[in-house]
């Protein structure tokens, strides 16, 4: 009888993540990190496939590098109906390629806490990501340049009025 309660709290445990990884994938990142001034949530179903995404894990972890360069935050997200609930957390080097798994969220993994190889094929998506994201924050500020100069011009060309 003792090992029933043990066996709900072991299910009750186990079946959140099963459910979740029923999917497949995640919903969608947020990625923050250098020259992202607010989180950038991205849905690329690259980027979002699966959990070895960004490393293997099962392949092992490495030493950690002395200097892993620039890098970016990403939280990988679950819909649950009008907000995402974040899953984990990991730290992406693209340029030295290498992974740092925080690991789950309020929760534990065996992977969390350790440096992994980046997985190669990531790198194009996630920085095409990040230039789309920059080039939407651009394209307003340049359409006010343009209007702005428009009207400069607007003005310096109207006639004078002699008096």
């Amino acid at each position: 009888m003792k090992k029933t309660p043990f066996l709900f709290l072991l299910l009750a445990l186990v079946i959140p993540t099963v459910i979740v990884f029923a999917k497949g994938k995640f919903d969608y990142i947020v990625i923050r990190g250098p020259g992202i001034t607010e989180d950038m949530n991205v849905s690329n179903p690259v980027l979002t496939q699966d959990e070895f995404t960004f490393a293997d894990f099962s392949k092992g972890d490495v030493a950690g590098p002395a200097e892993p360069g620039a890098g970016f935050q990403v939280v990988r997200m679950i819909a649950e109906g009008s907000k995402g609930v974040p899953y984990d957390q990991l730290h992406y080097y693209p340029y030295t390629g290498y992974v740092y798994y925080d690991g789950i969220v309020n929760g534990f993994s065996e992977y969390g806490g350790k440096w992994y190889i980046a997985n190669p094929v990531i790198k194009e998506p996630f920085m095409s990501a990040l230039t789309e994201n920059t080039r939407l924050t651009w394209i307003p500020l340049a359409i006010l340049a343009v209007l702005l100069a428009g009207f400069y011009i607007a003005y310096r060309m109207k006639p004078k009025q002699k008096t």
